[in-house]
């Protein structure tokens, strides 16, 4: 374990642009070293509220989590890299992955290949990001940015929760977005990140490799745990038998959950959801999130990424993170 702890913050952009800001600016001064802003389709752009979190803030590293080479090329995302990475003083960190199949129907975009695909997106922003021509089948020779980036490297984080995707991250990725169900797979997916760097002659120590986990904490330990039990009726069913087998759970036990939520009734959501299911994120009061995540620096976790839903009030659940967890968490590592 590396002698400093990384602190990220993972937001939805269902949030309006001024209140990821508002997010940022607080994450910043309660010392908070990354925070990253999804993009998934039909909601807020996460390029405008990074690029107005940019000029609203000094410190923090903020993060794209994540772009995806299908409804966006890879020649847009260079083209927005290398200027936001300039404008931000070299605080982007630029999070790709193959993105939502079901979001990505929606507008029907068709995930082919996703492993292919995105090996070639962060092959392709390698070049263009570090001047080069690339010419992949169907690019021409004219395919390199026309401008000149700032002095700092880009680096670029894979997305990734399959064993393939994370050996792909540890062989080109300079850090890994791990969703982690649940977070104690932390061990689990180091080792397949460090197997594929080891193949390819790269070692893991450097590669950014944070547990990125669903949190949600408030004062009562009560309404911190409901808020993450609609998020995981939402999700649940969508989780790999192999993530739900692991808890002793299928699908089918999701689905009356779901069923519920889609009804508009939260309470039965959460009554309706197997207790085994909460085990898929971190809920509860400052003390018990404090327990769940030393646990898991015990693992040899040197990066903790807290993500949605964070708690019942966002801006709340960050005021605890601040005063009572990441305090808490240093000591004990101290």
């Amino acid at each position: 374990m590396k002698d400093d702890l990384t602190f990220s913050l993972r937001i939805n952009n269902d949030v309006s642009v001024d209140d990821f800001v508002a997010m940022a600016q607080r994450a910043e001064q309660a010392g908070f070293d990354q925070v990253w802003l999804s993009n998934d389709l039909l909601m807020h752009s996460a390029l405008v509220g990074l690029t107005v979190a940019a000029m609203r803030t000094h410190r923090i590293k903020l993060g794209t989590g994540i772009l995806n080479p299908y409804s966006m090329h890879p020649a847009e995302i260079a083209m927005f890299a290398l200027t936001f990475s300039t404008l931000a003083d070299g605080r982007l960190l630029l999070g790709i992955a193959a993105g939502a199949e079901d979001f990505l129907s929606w507008v029907g975009i068709e995930r082919a290949r996703p492993m292919a695909t995105t090996r070639a997106a962060i092959v392709a922003l390698r070049h263009l990001i570090e001047g080069d021509a690339h010419t992949p089948d169907g690019w021409t020779a004219d395919s390199y940015l026309r401008v000149q980036g700032g002095e700092q490297p880009v680096p670029i984080y894979l997305g990734a929760m399959s064993p393939r995707m994370m050996a792909m991250a540890g062989e080109l990725a300079d850090g890994v977005l791990p969703l982690l169900f649940p977070p104690e797979r932390y061990v689990e997916a180091r080792a397949q990140i460090s197997a594929g760097a080891q193949a390819h002659g790269r070692s893991i120590e450097d590669i950014d490799v944070p547990v990125c986990v669903w949190c949600s904490i408030d004062d009562d330990s009560a309404t911190a745990t409901s808020a993450l039990a609609i998020k995981v009726a939402y999700y649940g069913p969508s989780f790999s038998p192999s993530v739900l087998g692991g808890l002793g759970l299928t699908a089918r036990d999701l689905e009356p959950a779901r069923a519920a939520l889609a009804n508009g009734d939260l309470s039965g959501a959460e009554r309706l959801l197997p207790s085994a299911a909460l085990s898929l994120g971190i809920a509860g009061n400052a003390d018990e999130v404090i327990e769940r995540i030393s646990r898991l620096l015990d693992l040899g976790a040197d990066h903790v990424s807290f993500g949605p839903p964070l708690g019942p009030n966002v801006p709340r659940a960050i005021a605890l993170l601040h005063s009572k967890v990441l305090p808490a968490v240093r000591r004990s590592m101290g």
